[in-house]
């Protein structure tokens, strides 16, 4: 071989590009309960399909990972995976909402709720002077309970997540 003849090197494959801590990710997701019911989704196709209310539009979920901005289970998750990956994350009540708090089921007298005009029935969504969400889950004896819990609190979620994009 002459001195002007280029010659092949080896060289290594590219290097896999994972998700780690502060990378900036998008990506599609199915949200469930253990049974199988389909409470969230970035997935138009897949809101139909559950029968879940349809939103004004539908894209991959862009967040930073370790940020807190999603809950802790599905934070850690997506920390090694590559784009085009796809992986189930079964998260416990301690790395998503976490258990029901019974501090967080309060009583009030249907009158005090009523004088601000809430309609005391099981079922109405009801934000508090703080800011608090809650829901009426029962009425009797003209007091109405309302659980200020996350409504996934002590449920176990499971997320099938799609990488789409990291940032």
């Amino acid at each position: 071989m002459s001195a002007s003849t280029p010659t092949a090197s080896p060289s290594a494959a590219p290097a896999r590009v994972v998700v780690k801590n502060s990378d900036v990710v998008n990506v599609d997701y199915v949200g469930s309960l253990e049974d199988g019911t389909v409470f969230d989704t970035s997935i138009e196709s897949e809101a139909r399909k559950a029968g879940l209310p349809l939103r004004s539009s539908y894209e991959p979920l862009e967040f930073t990972v370790g940020a807190g901005q999603m809950i802790a289970g599905f934070d850690a998750g997506v920390v090694g995976m590559a784009v085009g990956e796809t992986k189930t994350l079964r998260l416990p009540p301690e790395q998503a909402y976490g258990q029901q708090d019974p501090a967080q089921i309060l009583q009030f007298p249907v009158a005090d709720l009523e004088q601000v005009g809430v309609n005391a029935s099981v079922g109405v969504h009801v934000t508090a002077q703080n800011g608090a969400r809650g829901v009426i889950t029962s009425v009797s004896n003209g007091n109405a309970t309302l659980d200020f819990n996350h409504e996934l609190a002590g449920k176990t979620l499971v997320f099938n997540v799609t990488m789409v994009k990291i940032n």
